[in-house]
């Protein structure tokens, strides 16, 4: 008897000593995911605030157009001039995968750059810098709280969450997406909750700041029915051809500017001069982000060739060496496309624009999971069914295309196996 009072001793021991250690590990990612996120949502408010200044000031002085060839100029001398050159998004996936350093000094300098992109006419979004100096936050901080390289790695994912969230305002889309952009077919599981943490935590301070979360107003309901699932896949289906050739054209654009003029300070002059002269002949639209063009596809008014001009008008500003994103874009290309074609297949032209926009998404990044999401939180839970449809058809007919070519894909899109690949 007194031998068994002692095993259920030693048994109950065991069990408090596991509760303590679990109590013990989400007390510790709680505490370092919250100051992440308090940095984060600081630097990414200054961020949001800084690019939407730059946006006004360009809106309101046309002729800051004409300083863009300084503005591409100054841009590639401060990356050489840091030793940035060449570093972006791809290098935080990169540094995920295999625990090299993210640089603190990528973080001021990724930021100057996207300001002056957006602030002479350049065609970019804000994601990408989000991502990498998310990436840079959540790296050192992971270092100071002295983490070892697996831990550094979570850290890095929940500095991508903080940040996301401060510039959209959606936190449980930039939770997933930190998550899943790393690997299709694998998710972290361990990291969802400090990477939700930091991105309530950034979410919250960007609120405080006063800075709206990004939400738009589907004008057309769309009562689910079997031709309307037709009509929905069918347009989830040519957006994820134009995912590919957004895709494509980005990388090589990229890859045909450096081959063919290898100076940077040449290629970002040239590069300028095409966007001045498309601009003046195409209008300032396709310039900046366009989230009023957005706002435009989302009220049912987008011309049929806007997404075409806005491929073009990204892959080279991106291409010859200006900073800034491919999410904010790619909204504008799957609105715009929606609204249009939506219409010729029958499905409102606002929701074709709602249905658009997380369809060219989930092509472009490959993240299912996450654009459902992001559709519940940028266009409430109505029509879920609908863009999970949408998300579904588009990941799987975009083939192994990807914007961030550090990406890895795990599982095939087709067949239960492994295949371990790139993003194309």
């Amino acid at each position: 008897m007194e031998q068994r009072r002692e095993t259920l001793a030693a048994l109950g021991r065991r069990k408090l000593k596991s509760a303590v250690n679990y109590g013990r590990t989400f007390v510790k990612w709680a505490v370092i995911a919250s100051c992440i996120g308090a940095v984060g949502g600081l630097i990414g408010a200054a961020f949001h605030l800084s690019v939407n200044f730059a946006t006004e000031l360009r809106g309101a002085y046309g002729w800051l157009l004409f300083l863009m060839p300084l503005g591409g100029l100054a841009i590639v001398w401060l990356y050489r001039a840091t030793g940035m050159e060449g570093k972006g998004t791809n290098d935080i996936i990169h540094s995920i995968h295999f625990g090299e350093k993210v640089p603190l000094m990528l973080t001021p300098v990724i930021f100057a750059a996207t300001v002056v992109t957006h602030m002479v006419g350049g065609s970019a979004g804000r994601e990408g810098a989000a991502l990498q100096i998310g990436g840079s936050i959540g790296w050192q901080v992971g270092r100071l709280f002295r983490r070892n390289e697996r831990e550094i790695r979570v850290a890095t994912m929940c500095g991508m969450s903080a940040v996301f969230a401060a510039l959209f305002g959606t936190p449980l889309t930039a939770a997933v997406f930190a998550l899943e952009v790393l690997t299709v077919g694998v998710f972290y599981y361990m990291a969802f909750i400090p990477c939700l943490i930091a991105a309530l935590t950034a979410y919250g301070i960007s609120l405080l700041f006063r800075l709206p979360p990004t939400r738009f107003a589907i004008l057309e309901a769309f009562d689910l029915s079997l031709t309307g699932v037709l009509q929905v896949a069918a347009l989830a289906a040519l957006c994820a051809l134009v995912s590919i050739a957004f895709c494509v054209s980005m990388h090589k654009t990229e890859r045909l500017l450096q081959r063919r003029t290898p100076n940077p300070y040449l290629r970002v002059l040239l590069g300028s001069a095409c966007l001045i002269a498309l601009t003046l002949l195409c209008g300032t639209k396709y310039g900046g982000a366009g989230m009023e063009t957005i706002l435009g596809a989302m009220g049912g008014a987008a011309l049929p060739w806007d997404w075409i001009l806005k491929i073009v008008f990204t892959a080279l500003t991106l291409g010859c060496g200006f900073k800034g994103g491919e999410i904010i874009p790619s909204f504008f290309i799957g609105a715009t496309f929606g609204c249009f074609m939506g219409g010729l297949l029958g499905v409102p032209a606002s929701f074709g624009a709602a249905v658009g926009i997380v369809a060219v998404f989930c092509g472009a990044v490959n993240c299912p999971i996450a654009s459902i999401i992001l559709s519940v939180e940028l266009f409430g839970a109505g029509e879920m069914a609908y863009f999970a449809i949408a998300c579904g058809v588009s990941y799987m007919l975009s083939g192994y295309y990807g914007l961030y070519r550090s990406q890895e894909i795990r599982y095939s899109k087709l067949r239960p196996e492994k295949i371990e690949i790139h993003a194309k």
